[in-house]
Formats: structure tokens, C-alpha cells, sequence
């Protein structure tokens, strides 16, 4: 099985969706510096694991660090575009009271 089979859900012969990022690794000892990308369709690969992406989501850029569960899925799965807000609404309950003649 060829790599690029199963790292895409696209056509076989198109391979994933990659996008040219600047991927510079760091020595040993120092810091990893981000990336930062708005290509959210981006297929993420094996030797993007331990980087770190900052992925725009429309608004602001979400950190996103690559692990070996990621591989195959996009950039952008792991940045959320919407905050799902859940509205309950509260049933009033009335009491009766009873009054003085019955």
C-alpha cells in the first residue's frame, strides 16, 4: 500500500491536499517556534508530529500541537470555528394557592 492511499480521502492519483509551510525543526535544547497557517485544509503529515501549528479559525490563531493520532486528518479539525452556545429555557412552575372559601 502506497503512503499517500492512506493518508487521503480524496482521489488516489490527486494524493493529499499539502501545502508548502515552513517547516524549520529546532536543534536539541531549544524551543519550538509555532506555525503560523490559515491553509485549515491542510493534511497534516508524519513528519509534522511534535510541531506545533497556530491555526486561524476566523478570529484569532489556536495552538495546536501534532500528535501520532493526528495523521491523516486536516489542520483545521482541531481548530474550532464556532462556539456552540445552548440556550435552557426555564419553565415557569405556578402555584396555586388556596383560597379562604371552598
Amino acid at each position: 500500500m502506497y503512503p499517500t492511499r492512506a493518508l487521503c480521502a480524496r482521489s488516489v492519483w490527486k494524493g493529499p491536499h499539502i501545502v508548502p509551510l515552513p517547516i524549520v525543526r529546532p536543534k536539541p535544547g531549544e524551543p519550538v517556534k509555532p506555525i503560523k497557517t490559515m491553509a485549515r485544509a491542510a493534511t497534516i503529515l508524519p513528519n509534522f508530529i511534535g510541531l506545533k501549528f497556530q491555526v486561524h479559525n476566523g478570529k484569532v490563531y489556536n495552538d495546536v500541537t501534532i500528535t501520532e493520532d493526528m495523521v491523516g486528518h486536516k489542520l483545521g479539525e482541531f481548530s474550532p470555528m464556532l462556539i456552540l452556545l445552548y440556550y435552557i429555557r426555564t419553565r415557569k412552575i405556578f402555584t396555586f394557592k388556596q383560597s379562604k372559601n371552598k
